[in-house]
């Protein structure tokens, strides 16, 4: 019980210091290095949908050697033969996540296999998804042969960090971000228009269409973006699209861990 409560307390640590790396351009690495920690991850990319014809890969880190090869080809076209991606789609505008199919090789197509699963030596992953408004947040957790497959507690320990039990039952996605802004200390440097595209970023539009929501001109859309990226001491969408990885690490009390007041910051 002892060691069990020991490594419950290094779990949380850890999740801790992801959450505190927000905003850096090593927070994929600390991510990793908390993935590996809790359940041994080989790999983990993100995905985005904003409709059913339209994949964005968010975030890419990990051991595969042709994992961005992976992203690239799942956002150009292999998405649509993804089996989880009629699941998720089913559960279209729910607050609750989805916790998808336990990983069966038989469920993809064989060219699908042979490059996601076969030519990657991926033999297991894990998967979950939850909606925001209109955007998908697809999170995708890897195994390589040289680890074998997921244990049960190993599942298990994903599954309390980022599954159900962990994840927000946000009814209002937008009004969420928008408090997140509005009361973290690190967005303090960032202008109102500046925020703007940033939730709008975070919830997964693209720069026509904060262009068009916003009514301004792309070319302001992109500089606003820039400044807010500079300001943030950021250089990415991966590392913005971290704050909502800070959404699903919620503590008890129902606030995000590590933005407040006596968070670190890494602002220019």
């Amino acid at each position: 019980m002892k060691a069990y409560r020991a490594f419950e307390g290094a779990v949380e640590q850890d999740v801790a210091r992801a959450v505190l790396a927000i905003g850096r351009q090593a927070f994929p690495q600390v991510l990793m290095s908390m993935l590996r920690r809790v359940a041994k991850v080989d790999h983990c990319m993100v995905f985005s949908f904003v409709g059913e014809r339209s994949a964005s890969c968010l975030l890419n880190i990990g051991d595969i050697p042709i994992g961005a090869d992976l992203g690239e080809a799942y956002s150009g076209h292999f998405y649509q033969s993804d089996p989880n991606r009629d699941a998720i789609f089913r559960q279209q505008g729910e607050a609750l996540p989805i916790m998808l199919p336990i990983f069966a090789p038989r469920m993809y197509s064989s060219n699908y296999r042979k490059i996601f699963f076969e030519d990657s030596d991926i033999v297991d992953k894990l998967a979950t998804a939850v909606w925001f408004e209109h955007t998908c947040f697809y999170v995708n957790f890897y195994r390589i042969s040289q680890q074998g497959r997921f244990k049960p507690g190993q599942v298990d320990q994903l599954r309390r960090h980022f599954g159900p039990s962990a994840l927000p039952r946000h009814q209002n996605p937008r009004q969420d971000l928008q408090e997140l802004f509005a009361s973290s200390e690190a967005f303090n440097c960032l202008t109102g228009r500046e925020k703007e595209v940033c939730l709008r970023i975070l919830l997964g539009y693209s720069s026509e269409a904060i262009s068009a929501d916003l009514k301004v001109s792309i070319h302001s859309t992109l500089t606003y973006r820039r400044r807010a990226y500079d300001k943030l001491g950021i250089s990415s969408q991966n590392e913005l699209f971290a704050i909502v990885l800070s959404l699903v690490q919620i503590s008890r009390d129902g606030r995000a861990p590590g933005l407040n007041a006596n968070a670190p910051r890494n602002l220019n």
